[in-house]
């Protein structure tokens, strides 16, 4: 009788610690990303993306190899506002950067690279900042056309980095670009749209920092491009996003 009381004991034990196992299966598998099918108009930029920025990624790569960082890092990957950011380290403490930026990337330049720029990396969160899309020439694309993009960037980022922030700084206003500013704000504000929508992804907005009393571009804030920020612009920048980062990962 007792053993017979020992096994039914048992088995009433053991169920619900296999009702809990199952659980935790359930929700791994609902948090597990599927890698996003890429879309066929991502397709059209792979040539072009690769015959200009190859070199660039390669050279990103050897870093990759050469550099140690910390689980705690935050990759900040993007265009030429990230590459020029030769101050981040320090700006950006007590956060840990890995700066990963190039040239004049674009959004549909990032969706064909953006493997082997997250991929060998372990971080909390990645920052992008992307922007060449809409600039005032006859190849830009529609803010629309920018969000798919950036859509299927998120995607991939969520399938190579699960459960991790994703933070996308908005395109700051510069004199250089002004006549295609209305585009660029409304740029900006289909991506706040869409990250304000998503768990674990969210918008950096910068846009009235860098404006002046008037509400045209603070020039005081760029180089004499009047494109790429001077060392005050990096400054107001890193407090802007460490600002959000705060509000998002606590303290670092």
């Amino acid at each position: 009788m007792n053993y017979l009381f020992l096994r039914k004991r048992s088995s009433i034990v053991r169920a619900p610690l296999l009702v809990c196992v199952l659980l935790l299966l359930q929700i791994s598998i609902a948090w597990a990303q599927d890698e996003p099918e890429e879309p066929n108009f991502i397709g059209k930029y792979r040539e072009s993306a690769m015959k200009r920025w190859d070199d660039d990624i390669r050279k990103l790569e050897e870093l990759d190899q050469q550099e140690q960082h910390s689980p705690q890092a935050i990759l900040f990957t993007g265009s030429s506002s990230i590459r020029r950011w030769e101050t981040i380290a320090e700006d950006m403490q007590p956060w840990e950067p890995i700066r990963r930026g190039y040239g004049g990337a674009r959004f549909s330049d990032l969706a064909i690279f953006v493997d082997r720029i997250v991929s060998p990396h372990e971080v909390q969160a990645i920052v992008i900042f992307v922007g060449n899309d809409i600039s005032g020439g006859e190849k830009d694309k529609t803010p629309q056309e920018v969000l798919e993009i950036y859509k299927y960037i998120v995607g991939k980022i969520n399938f190579l980095q699960p459960n991790k922030p994703i933070f996308c700084i908005g395109v700051t206003p510069t004199s250089s670009r002004w006549e295609a500013w209305p585009k660029v704000e409304e740029m900006n504000r289909l991506i706040q749209e869409f990250s304000a929508a998503q768990q674990d992804l969210h918008f950096i907005d910068t846009a009235n920092a860098y404006l002046g009393p008037d509400g045209k571009p603070n020039d005081g804030l760029f180089v004499k491009d009047r494109l790429h920020l001077n060392a005050e612009g990096y400054k107001l920048w890193s407090r802007i996003i460490k600002k959000s980062l705060k509000s998002v990962l606590g303290p670092q």
